[in-house]
């Protein structure tokens, strides 16, 4: 392969890890807004379980959150590698 080659590969493995971390970005907001829309209609539809809704919530976000943050160090490493 020649020089030209391998810079066009380097270039589009940037863009592949940057598209990457992106998408993880994008799709653990769409996931926590999923989370926030169930619990608010849950909490609706049975205002005494606030409480325990409310906890579920938040350690389910946090697991989706610690998710994405993975996904978008691996894309930033897909770039820098």
């Amino acid at each position: 392969m020649d020089l030209m080659n391998v810079m066009l590969l380097a270039e589009v493995a940037n863009a592949g890890g940057a598209v990457g971390a992106g998408l993880a970005a994008i799709g653990a907001g769409i996931g926590i807004g999923q989370i926030g829309k169930g619990a608010l209609e849950a909490i609706a539809r049975q205002p005494e379980a606030s409480n325990d809704i409310r906890g579920n919530m938040i350690l389910t976000a946090a697991l989706v959150e610690g998710a994405a943050l993975f996904a978008i160090i691996v894309g930033f490493l897909a770039m820098v590698l």
